[in-house]
């Protein structure tokens, strides 16, 4: 099944469900950083959650950036979407390996960490971005993206984020956002509550290759479920360029340009999110010297 972002309103448009299939781009994460298996189980929970979100942002330049800062040997974690969405992302420690939980379980809160935050920053072309903080609850990065919603944006939300990797790599990824619009009464908040305790993990749904519209059913508890948007493609993609790397340098400084130039007489630069590698000649950061001058 494709990696797709399905959208639906339950309970007479009382409760928007946001459905994500992730596999083929948390495979692709974990190839192109070499992720050990609970990174890639951790990363790939924090790019379905840049999907999901992604797919709330309504301008075409409209950029989400999640970041997470916890205390475990992961280190920081950083995801960046835009409305398509397209998502890149990066971790600090790609190799992190730590002793399995009970049930053979990947402890992704022990390599996150239950001291830290989550940062949220959205640019959508306001002077100022938007800039939501809030601290880890349990390093399993659901939880925390619920408690997230509640206290910064005051939205009321049930969050699943699962990732199965085995032997060969992903074997399914996904996730699900739930929240709860004005009008929803208590019998239905119980009702998807119950729902969702009986639904079990989202990973498992897809691998056994449930589709979005049926696990969105099942999360909910209602047969009636309404589809408002069924044709996202979420991809895993970064948009560097050597363009883009001569901004970078272009913002270390006259000094430190001149430095680099005197020293090294060129600049080796690595994208943070696909590894790529961008050569400098002296040449090249002589003419990026006299745009600053």
């Amino acid at each position: 099944m494709a990696d797709k972002i399905m959208k639906f309103l339950a309970y007479d448009k009382k409760v928007l469900v946001i459905c994500a299939n992730t596999t083929e781009m948390v495979e692709k994460a974990r190839i192109t950083h070499d992720l050990s298996p609970v990174a890639t189980a951790a990363l790939g929970r924090v790019i379905t959650m840049a999907s999901i979100m992604g797919t709330e942002m309504k301008g075409s330049h409209d950029k989400l950036t999640l970041q997470i800062k916890g205390s475990g040997p992961l280190g920081m974690m950083v995801a960046v979407a835009n409305n398509f969405p397209r998502v890149k992302a990066f971790v600090s420690n790609p190799y992190v390996d730590i002793p399995l939980k009970d049930m053979e379980k990947l402890d992704v809160g022990e390599a996150v960490g239950t001291q830290g935050y989550i940062n949220v920053i959205k640019d959508v072309g306001m002077k100022e971005p938007y800039i939501g903080i809030s601290p880890l609850v349990s390093g399993e990065i659901a939880e925390d993206f619920a408690n997230y919603f509640m206290n910064s944006e005051q939205r009321e939300s049930a969050v699943a984020l699962g990732v199965l990797v085995n032997k060969d790599g992903v074997k399914s990824s996904g996730g699900y956002l739930i929240q709860l619009m004005p009008g929803s009464t208590e019998e239905e908040i119980s009702k998807i509550e119950q729902a969702v305790f009986k639904a079990g993990a989202m990973s498992k749904m897809l691998d056994k290759e449930m589709s979005l519209h049926d696990i969105a059913k099942k999360i909910t508890g209602d047969e009636n479920i309404e589809i408002i948007k069924d044709n996202v493609v979420p991809i895993y993609e970064c948009d560097c360029s050597k363009e883009h790397m001569a901004d970078g340098l272009l913002t270390i400084g006259k000094e430190e340009l001149e430095d680099i130039i005197r020293k090294d007489g060129k600049a080796e630069l690595v994208c943070h999110f696909c590894n790529k590698q961008y050569d400098f000649t002296k040449r090249e950061l002589e003419d990026l010297l006299g745009n600053l001058t």
